[in-house]
């Protein structure tokens, strides 16, 4: 788990050494002379060149990785001119937030038809210990679980579906919930947080591109059919209902079935009709 490591700031180790280096040369020029002096010196030379192993530089939204002889003592996540422990390494992880953008992947979604999908991912890191030490590498690992995730998610659900208790893929605020949900289980050992996850590109693959367009086109025939008809026959049971309410006419049988027929030819017909006058009867 990510910890702070021990710290001061670079600048005052630095004004530290240059007091304590002046100090010295003084003290050993007054007690032993100029060979006291270049004695000093060496001594004080080696000791600053031991204690700027620790001095480090740590930029805007950067964090530094610090292990002493192999083992991990802190991070140092604060910006600026930094000092560690000596002889320590520092490994750099950003904690920018980043975008990373999958392929187009071909899979089979729920239905069994072939689909192209790819999605966007926005991550950053929250963990730095996590991120350097617990995978090779962090980004590697959030792209190939990017696309796992993707292709997990293209096999639950079909690309359409009509049924109103069914999520397709081109649900999109549901999809990119559940997406988003299940990419921040598979990177959290990663100490990476995904911010927001989207589908960018969704079709069916080029084999059955058109096929499926002309399902589609049918599809939305009959959806808007079926609404035209159920419109229309409320129409229809509406007129006939006031007509017997307010006493327009007095329409048997016979006559209501003709003014139903009329009615639903006009109300659903995809084409304008031209009114036929009858100055006639019904009945021979």
């Amino acid at each position: 788990m990510e910890r702070h490591a021990f710290r001061v700031s670079g600048f005052t180790v630095l004004v530290v050494l240059l007091v304590l280096g002046g100090a010295a040369a003084a003290a050993g020029s007054a007690v032993a002379g100029v060979e006291g002096a270049a004695v000093t010196a060496v001594i004080w030379f080696g000791v600053a060149a031991l204690i700027s192993t620790g001095f480090t530089i740590v930029n805007p939204n950067e964090a530094k990785v610090v292990q002493f002889l192999g083992r991990y003592i802190g991070t140092v996540s604060r910006a600026g001119f930094q000092w560690v422990i000596p002889f320590t390494t520092k490994q750099r992880v950003s904690l920018r937030v980043r975008n990373f953008e999958t392929a187009k992947l071909k899979v089979n979604d729920a239905s069994g038809s072939p689909v192209e999908i790819a999605a966007v991912v926005v991550y950053k890191v929250t963990d730095t210990a996590k991120a350097a030490f617990s995978v090779d590498d962090y980004e590697e690992y959030v792209a190939i679980q990017s696309e796992a995730a993707v292709r997990h998610l293209a096999t639950s659900h079909p690309y359409d579906s009509h049924e109103e208790n069914l999520t397709s893929l081109r649900d999109g605020a549901e999809i990119a919930g559940e997406l988003t949900t299940e990419l921040r289980e598979r990177t959290e050992l990663a100490g990476v947080e995904v911010l927001e996850a989207r589908i960018t590109h969704l079709a069916y693959a080029p084999e059955i591109a058109q096929a499926m367009l002309v399902r589609q086109q049918a599809a939305q025939v009959v959806a808007a059919r079926t609404h035209i008809v159920s419109g229309a026959v409320g129409m229809v049971q509406l007129a006939l209902t006031r007509l017997a309410e307010e006493g327009v006419v007095d329409l048997d049988e016979e006559r209501k079935a003709q003014m139903v027929s009329n009615l639903l030819v006009v109300l659903c017909g995809d084409r304008a009709t031209q009114p036929v006058v009858n100055a006639g009867s019904l009945y021979s």
